[in-house]
């Protein structure tokens, strides 16, 4: 069995986040794996983004986390390569396909971002993170940049991926490895009920719910996000 120093960890940002999602997880966790944030900015489909992030992470093993779009790209991971991964992490994500309203609001969105891609940003402020936090700077300000550096056009792509996504239910069945979901319990986006809704369809799976908390948990409450998974590398 490995030994926590040996573990890779693997993270996965969501729509318009890259690195700086979870800055803290990685600063922190350092100390007891090896930690890649990948990208997934450059495919225009979940199959695609899942081969993307197996080229990315490191030979052999490694522990999968994947916060709402990263969570759709983890499942696809989940289908294509299921022996890579020691223990999965699904943090303000599900395991639907996205639905009609959404996906209209998605090509909303995307048209906004040809013309004003500032105002993408501010538009999806109020949904992602917990009401107290949209006038924080110190969290809003991070959600603002990583948008600003991802772009338009890295956007639009991510957005075809997530409309095109399959409904990832009638597999959850066969994930095998200790799997922990979690979620904001104010999370607008992705609620507790479609986590509750993995958990009964996932062997074993566990649920952390994390207290004053919108859809960005990792950046919103980012010492509980890192608790919980240091909790999962631990137990490897």
């Amino acid at each position: 069995m490995s030994t926590p120093q040996s573990v890779n960890l693997v993270l996965l940002p969501g729509l318009l986040n890259d690195a700086r999602l979870w800055q803290h997880q990685v600063e922190t966790l350092s100390s007891i794996a090896r930690v890649v944030v990948a990208d997934i900015t450059r495919s225009d489909t979940i199959a695609a983004l899942a081969a993307d992030v197996l080229e990315q992470a490191p030979d052999g093993p490694f522990v999968l986390a994947g916060l709402s779009m990263g969570g759709y790209v983890a499942l696809e991971v989940m289908r294509q390569a299921p022996e890579r991964v020691l223990a999965l992490a699904l943090l303000d994500t599900s395991a639907r396909a996205d639905t009609p309203e959404a996906t209209a609001g998605r090509h909303t969105l995307m048209a906004l971002a040809e013309t004003d891609f500032p105002a993408v940003t501010q538009t999806l402020l109020p949904k992602l993170l917990h009401p107290a936090h949209v006038g924080v700077a110190a969290i809003a300000d991070p959600v603002r940049e990583m948008a600003a550096r991802i772009g338009k056009d890295a956007f639009a792509r991510q957005q075809r991926a997530i409309m095109s996504r399959i409904d990832s239910r009638p597999s959850l069945h066969l994930i095998q490895c200790p799997t922990l979901l979690l979620c904001g319990r104010e999370d607008k986006v992705t609620p507790l009920e479609v986590h509750e809704e993995m958990q009964a369809l996932i062997p074993g799976a566990s649920l952390t719910i994390i207290e004053h908390c919108g859809h960005l948990s990792a950046l919103e409450q980012p010492a509980a996000v890192s608790a919980a998974l240091r909790k999962c590398l631990q137990e490897l």
